[in-house]
């Protein structure tokens, strides 16, 4: 059965447009409701948000959807996804939900779900609660209505369980630390953390008034990181996204790092210590450098499909522990269930530290291929995977990189698009690779 409101991260969309409405995500907290009842006397629900304005409404609406199915909620505020997700499974929850659209603008929201232990839920649970969105609600009797309450220690709580993924042997004292919140879910809680951890911060993106979230601050906007920690003469600036899943890092000289090299610190520092790492997962985008140098290191890559439910689904595969992609999605499994950008700056900071290294000096010997991405433009409906013409392009240009570069052609899953990536160590030629590839599709 295909999915009609899940998509790859929950449900998302504009607010007051079809699903994102009050009377939508009532429904949906009480078809969650139903489910979870089919297994559970009396289930409860934790619920957690960010700070775009719209969450008020639609906290109020899932709660009012899950009393009267029956469930008790647990109201969190404003608290990062991975918080959610870690509160979940600590407080020994049903279910976690998270009202958030991670980087997007502020009149996008959407819902997401946690399991009791902390993970994303699979599809077979999301198609149960679609099903349940298409027959009739069965509100409970009064005496059997759910009720609510607020976990007032909620940021404690998290930011306690993030000070302790950080080795205690260790300490921040002496940094700078420029921290940027994105105006997002951990702007009450990122600066504590590394303040707390003995580091001097300074905090930008940390003033939300429930529209500017990600408004060119944050992981996603990293201009504002850079001059920040330049004016500042800081040592490290460390920016997350509105929900506080995603990471970019910056150095003393404003440099700024991708996933795909802070997935390289955290397995540098593991070997570093001994550590068993049989292999690390990242995506097709992940930088062929990077995939080399752990090669070289004797860690294995596997790339999965961009998106980071792709890695995590690869790493419980193999039992492995570390994974992530270059847009700062980075998954830690025996720090956390989830990819959680502050348990992930810490793991880095911790590498710099224990090293006495800078991140440059420790990618030193890994210098990123270029990569050139270009959008073609289709007519609906083109079949570009049966174009003769473009394998045999894509063969030659594969023959001319040799061991050296990689081609990824992929449809864009929101738009008639195709995307051409060459990858390359000269960046002349995976322009003109790329190019030439675009050429034959067009």
């Amino acid at each position: 059965m295909k999915r009609e409101y899940f998509g790859t991260d929950g449900i998302r969309g504009t607010v007051g447009q079809a699903p994102i409405t009050p009377d939508f995500v009532l429904r949906l907290a009480h078809s969650v409701g139903q489910v979870l009842r089919k297994s559970e006397a009396r289930p409860v629900v934790l619920i957690g948000k960010d700070t775009r304005i719209s969450g008020y409404m639609l906290e109020s609406a899932l709660e009012s959807g899950f009393n009267s199915a029956g469930v008790d909620v647990v109201l969190l505020g404003p608290l990062p996804t991975p918080g959610v997700a870690y509160l979940t499974r600590a407080q020994r929850a049903s279910l976690g939900v998270v009202i958030s659209a991670s980087h997007n603008a502020f009149e996008d929201n959407g819902i997401k779900f946690f399991s009791a232990q902390g993970t994303k839920l699979p599809d077979a649970w999301e198609l149960e609660v679609e099903a349940a969105l298409r027959t009739p609600p069965q509100w409970v009797q009064s005496a059997a209505l759910g009720k609510t309450r607020r976990l007032d220690d909620a940021a404690g709580r998290y930011i306690e369980f993030c000070k302790s993924t950080f080795a205690y042997d260790l300490t921040l004292k002496g940094l700078k630390i420029v921290v940027d919140g994105a105006h997002g879910a951990a702007y009450h809680i990122a600066p504590k953390v590394f303040h707390e951890l003995g580091a001097e911060v300074i905090a930008i993106g940390c003033a939300p008034d429930g529209l500017n979230i990600n408004h060119l601050v944050g992981a996603t906007h990293p201009q504002a990181l850079v001059a920040a920690v330049k004016e500042h003469k800081a040592d490290f600036g460390v920016a997350l996204d509105g929900d506080a899943d995603r990471l970019q890092m910056v150095d003393a000289q404003g440099r700024l790092f991708n996933g795909d090299e802070l997935l390289y610190l955290m397995a540098s520092d593991r070997l570093q210590r001994g550590e068993v790492l049989p292999g690390v997962v990242g995506t097709l985008m992940t930088n062929m450098a990077v995939e080399l140098a752990l090669k070289a290191r004797g860690v294995e890559v596997v790339r999965a499909k961009v998106g980071d439910r792709y890695v995590l689904e690869a790493l419980h595969e193999r039992d492995w522990i570390l994974g992530g992609e270059g847009s700062g999605h980075l998954l830690a499994l025996d720090k956390h269930t989830t990819g959680d950008g502050l348990i992930s700056a810490l793991q880095v900071l911790q590498t710099c530290v224990r090293a006495g290294k800078t991140m440059a000096e420790l990618l030193s010997d890994v210098t990123l291929f270029p990569q050139t991405l270009l959008n073609v433009r289709l007519r609906p409906g083109a079949d570009w995977q049966s174009n003769a013409a473009l394998h045999a392009q894509t063969k030659a240009v594969e023959q001319e990189l040799g061991q050296s570069g990689r081609v990824l052609i992929r449809a864009s899953g929101t738009e008639p698009l195709v995307r051409v990536m060459v990858e390359a160590r000269d960046p002349a030629q995976a322009l003109r690779c790329a190019q030439s590839i675009a050429d034959t599709l067009q």
